[in-house]
């Protein structure tokens, strides 16, 4: 039976962060990642690879088997769905928040409201939660244009700082989630590869709980 294991990464901001993470759970590439346009690296662990592709893809890569487990933003699962995953892991790491935000000041429309966001899924289930209607669009970036340009009432974006929503007169509204990095590993994988697999998430685990500590300067 095939025991290699391929770990798919987000690229960006989560993959500068997830590195050091891994280097502590004694797992790190073969080569310089920035220096490469290659998308699958080896590791210095022979059974286990490294695949770097965009964040809104690792759930698919997971779910459907070409990785076996990936790292990805809970933000980003939340909009594709868990069907096929398994989370075993709050990585805690690349923390923010999603939220619905508007013009400061402006009186949000109780009754039926138009949404610009990238996470149409969420939006959708968020406000059927809150019983509003909503007419979601669908954006892929300069979500806080949508509001100033009258497209949109508000939107639905992940917020870290909120120093962009405030230089474009805008305000953080409600707390749809909290955000952090998850270790998603695929259903058929944590049963046919379970060997390899357990040790790896365990030292993961341990990682993590090394870093949040008390008297880690880290935490």
């Amino acid at each position: 039976m095939n025991k290699q294991l391929i770990l798919a990464l987000s690229k960006g901001r989560i993959l500068d962060e997830t590195l050091p993470l891994l280097a502590d759970a004694g797992l790190v590439p073969a080569e310089e990642l920035g220096k490469s346009r290659k998308l699958l690296f080896d590791t210095n662990l022979p059974d286990v690879k490294l695949v770097i592709i965009r964040a809104t893809d690792v759930p698919t890569y997971v779910q459907l088997g070409a990785a076996d487990l990936g790292v990805a933003g809970k933000d980003v699962l939340l909009e594709h769905g868990a069907e096929g995953l398994y989370e075993p892991l709050d990585l805690e790491i690349a923390k923010c928040r999603l939220m619905t935000a508007g013009v400061k000041g402006a009186e949000p429309a109780h009754a039926r409201r138009r949404v610009a966001t990238k996470f149409v899924d969420v939006a959708r289930r968020y406000y059927a939660e809150q019983g509003i209607q909503a007419e979601v669009i669908k954006l892929y970036g300069a979500m806080e244009l949508a509001p100033l340009m009258n497209l949109a009432d508000e939107i639905v974006d992940i917020v870290d700082t909120g120093n962009t929503l405030r230089a474009n007169g805008m305000e953080p509204r409600e707390l749809i989630a909290d955000i952090s990095t998850r270790l998603v590993v695929n259903k058929a994988a944590m049963t046919m590869k379970h060997e390899t697999l357990k040790p790896l998430i365990g030292r993961l685990r341990e990682a993590v709980a090394k870093r949040h500590a008390p008297g880690n300067a880290s935490a």
